[in-house]
């Protein structure tokens, strides 16, 4: 970018684009309009070529191909900018109300800590409050605008809802550390199939329930859904107690005496977005969905827990 740019420029420049006249700019800019061609002028000097053809008549003013390009630029930047003033100045008077993020008990704590902590340092001394439920009523709340956001797992309908995707995983075959299949470094689908019986409740989450069939039929195996849980940590005492096998998100933090095994030749993974009703409102959305779209989450996976320390799951969200 030229050092000769500034953000007035920028302003100046979307303020003819929109008005498609150098006086009608000037007057929304609250600038003579000499002053304004004059800078536009400068900076065209400075890039090396024209922004604008300078038209006449019903046509007015419109942009070059390179022009173009750095109105687009400027929209987005100047709009940034905006909101980051804009949340600056809420932040200084006290103004931003606390986000309410819903999340699903089968989205990894470790990607609610990675939020946490990005939403944190993003807009310092602003509050979080959580609430976990299933897919169906968090969807509900938020179309309700009982919450402003939420982590939940893929797919969702991305027609009713503002979907980005931010995190995922391999899905991996969970067991008992004393388990027969313990002793393999992957785990062939078509053997292990039969003894998969636990999986998160169809009506939790009828679309991710009808996915995960749709993968079974593609691998050629019948989904055998013998055992069904409402919680990861109701599928991992399933698993405990040899009700069967379980797949389970490999972010997963274990119960002790379980262990998990990747699968041979398949590709399956827990997807998890960043879900907003296609309505919600709410002053931080703006940046930290920019935010999420740039860097998505990247969390760290902790040590397996065992169930004396297992309340320490709820400290992330504190």
């Amino acid at each position: 970018m030229s050092d000769f740019v500034e953000f007035r420029h920028l302003e100046y420049l979307l303020a003819i684009y929109e008005g498609k006249n150098f006086t009608k700019a000037a007057e929304r800019v609250y600038r003579s309009q000499p002053a304004v061609s004059q800078q536009v002028r400068a900076l065209e000097d400075d890039i090396g070529f024209p922004i604008f053809v300078r038209g006449g008549g019903r046509n007015g003013v419109s942009p070059t191909p390179p022009g173009q390009l750095i109105l687009n630029w400027a929209d987005k930047v100047v709009t940034e900018r905006r909101e980051v003033f804009a949340m600056a100045r809420a932040i200084y008077n006290n103004q931003v109300p606390p986000l309410r993020l819903g999340f699903s008990p089968f989205v990894s704590p470790l990607l609610l800590q990675a939020l946490r902590l990005a939403y944190e340092e993003l807009f310092p001394s602003c509050e979080i409050r959580l609430c976990s439920g299933d897919t169906a009523h968090t969807l509900q709340r938020l179309g309700h605008s009982g919450l402003d956001c939420a982590i939940l797992p893929l797919p969702l309908d991305r027609d009713l809802w503002t979907v980005l995707q931010i995190a995922q995983s391999p899905l991996v075959v969970c067991m008992r550390a004393d388990d027969p299949l313990a002793s393999r470094t992957e785990i062939d689908l078509h053997e292990a199939a039969p003894r998969i019986k636990i999986f998160r409740d169809p009506e939790l989450h009828p679309a991710a329930h009808s996915r995960l069939l749709e993968m079974f039929a593609e691998a050629g195996i019948p989904l055998n859904l013998a055992n069904s849980a409402a919680t990861p940590a109701d599928m991992q005492w399933m698993v405990k107690e040899n009700y069967g096998l379980a797949l389970i998100d490999q972010l997963s933090a274990l119960e002790s005496g379980l262990i998990t095994r990747p699968i041979a030749g398949v590709n399956w993974t827990a997807d998890t977005a960043f879900v907003t009703s296609k309505e919600s409102f709410h002053i931080a959305l703006p940046l930290l969905e920019k935010y999420l779209r740039e860097n998505g989450l990247t969390p760290k996976r902790k040590q397996a827990r065992s169930e004396r320390v297992r309340p320490q799951q709820l400290k992330l969200i504190g």
